[in-house]
């Protein structure tokens, strides 16, 4: 935030006394005219006084109104140094959850930075934050597993060498790190859901395996769930009593998703009951449960798919990079885009590793691949990115496959609702108010698309999506006495109950396809529980032309 400009009073003294030294001097002619200068000088001190402090005024009114973006993270601009290896200069301080309109197109290796997603210490986070008068309920939370070993290898080359034990001695680190590792060693206390108890509880591999988190990974989470934690302390969101009942944790059956789950939530809860703790199994990446089967949404899969493949073979410059990188490789181009080069090259990126190069036989190196090769894989996957949203097959597709999972959402949310305001008695060990869904990129881009947040970037490694329920404790004040339901309870639509999405601690709440059409500078700031239940449980399926989820998977005509 811009400091007030002033102008110290030492200073206009001392331009003052020798102003009046000089005086003695001089005639009584002399003396008029300079009273008259001094009295010019003067004013024009003052004039630079009064215009800095109008200046600093408007510039904390403009932050205030949030026209300026006040949430700093370090923008890193790639330098690729003489050795080969990605570098990072340090630039002004933003953090940007959609992108900047402009003329020019973005940066392909500086979006690829943003995807690396490096732990930052100047990040902030918007989660938590609403009017005086309003009662934090619940939270429900979809992260995205956090920095990981490539899933696939380029032929020929090494595999980047990368250590996943953890360290509090090598960088990236937590405070929190040493305990967590300990705390992970109680593990067997806790109860797990079959087949999790098989997986171990933290990276523990010198040399990575296939997929695995790194170390990278469990600080993103640590640094995630202790931001959430600092963020709803002030609400006593879990108390310190809580129940099994009261939070909810789930993950797929991936080691990586279960590390970041844990992570993030032992940064959220350190040193947690682990007999307290079940660890749910989600079997599917869509977290989708017992409502799984929909036929048309593998139809709009398959029609997202074949689109993806038309506009890929259609850009020449790609096709380009392929063949080039191939040569450099000497093998087929077909068995190059088999080996899904970018997400080797990302992993190289993200850890300030040089690009691999041909590993020969006699044991020298050959030629490397390029950081142009790799701006130019990034720049068609922005450039399908933008092709999705015009197209709209992968809305459709999204709409379908998260489903389940927002109306999982919305019935918890409900029911918290209803018993905060009385219409329905609570639950026998409480109420569950946290949730944490460990997930994948394939989980939380469809999510942000149905919920109408198609312009986001798309998921970094350890993104996360956050569902806030908020009740006016003012709203219920002074209202006439309401209508009374079965078992004279009363009978009430939302109680005063609000909802807040936000997606990497920034409030999106305004942007999504069920809120757009509120003021969020109205008196009001929050929208409607209300508003969230209906599009959930009717206005989603408008996108497919179909009434119910049902009606949405098993007609044709969608």
């Amino acid at each position: 935030m811009s400091g007030i400009s002033c102008i110290a009073h030492s200073t206009v003294c001392s331009q003052t006394s020798r102003v009046w030294l000089k005086a003695a001097w001089l005639t009584d002619r002399d003396v008029d005219q300079s009273h008259d200068t001094m009295l010019a000088r003067n004013c024009f001190l003052l004039l630079v006084v009064v215009s800095g402090a109008a200046l600093a005024i408007i510039s904390f009114s403009i932050q205030f109104f949030n026209l300026l973006p006040t949430t700093p993270l370090v923008e890193e601009r790639p330098v690729q140094a003489a050795d080969g290896a990605v570098r990072v200069a340090q630039g002004k301080t933003r953090k940007r959850v959609f992108p900047v309109p402009h003329i020019q197109k973005p940066n392909p290796i500086s979006e690829a930075y943003g995807y690396c997603n490096t732990p930052s210490h100047t990040e902030q986070a918007w989660e938590g934050h609403s009017p005086a008068d309003y009662k934090l309920l619940s939270v429900h939370v979809m992260i995205r597993h956090g920095d990981r070993y490539p899933l696939y290898s380029i032929p020929k080359t090494k595999r980047p060498a990368i250590n996943c034990t953890l360290s509090t001695s090598r960088n990236p680190s937590h405070p929190l790190l040493r305990s967590f590792i300990s705390h992970m060693g109680k593990g067997n206390l806790g109860h797990w859901e079959s087949p999790l108890a098989s997986l171990p509880r933290f990276p523990n591999h010198n040399t990575c395996e296939t997929g695995e988190l790194t170390q990278t990974g469990v600080v993103q989470h640590l640094r995630n769930g202790k931001l959430l934690q600092q963020a709803y302390r002030p609400h006593s969101l879990v108390p310190s009593d809580w129940s099994p009942q009261q939070v909810w944790v789930e993950t797929t059956g991936k080691s990586r998703t279960l590390q970041s789950g844990l992570a993030f939530f032992y940064g959220f809860l350190p040193e947690f009951n682990w007999k307290k703790l079940t660890v749910h199994h989600q079997g599917s990446t869509l977290f989708c449960g017992s409502a799984c089967d929909c036929p048309a949404r593998n139809r709009y899969l398959e029609q997202e798919q074949k689109r993806q493949y038309r506009l890929r073979v259609a850009d020449a410059e790609l096709e380009r990079t392929y063949a080039d990188m191939a040569r450099t490789l000497g093998i087929p181009t077909c068995n190059l885009r088999a080996a899904n080069p970018i997400d080797s090259l990302l992993c190289h990126l993200c850890h300030g590793l040089s690009f691999p190069c041909v590993s020969r036989k006699d044991g020298s190196t050959g030629e490397c691949l390029t950081m142009a090769q790799f701006a130019a894989i990034r720049r068609q996957q922005l450039d399908d990115e933008k092709d999705r949203r015009r197209v709209g097959l992968y809305r459709k597709y999204a709409v379908l496959a998260m489903y389940p999972y927002l109306n999982r959402t919305a019935t918890k949310m409900e029911r918290v609702a209803k018993a905060a305001t009385g219409s329905r008695p609570p639950r026998a060990g409480g109420e569950e108010i946290f949730t944490l869904s460990s997930a994948h990129d394939v989980t939380v881009a469809p999510l942000l698309s149905a919920l109408g947040l198609e312009e986001a970037r798309f998921p970094p490694f350890a993104a996360r999506l956050v569902f806030e329920l908020w009740k006016s404790t003012s709203a219920l004040q002074g209202q006439k006495e309401p209508k009374l339901g079965k078992g004279g309870r009363p009978k009430t639509r939302d109680g005063g109950c609000f909802i807040r999405v936000l997606y990497n601690g920034e409030d999106v709440t305004h942007d999504t396809t069920f809120c757009r059409s509120l003021d969020r500078h109205s008196s009001q700031p929050l929208c409607p529980l209300k508003k969230f239940l209906s599009f959930v449980r009717r206005d989603i399926f408008g996108v497919v032309n179909a009434t119910s989820y049902h009606q949405a998977c098993y007609s044709r005509t969608g």
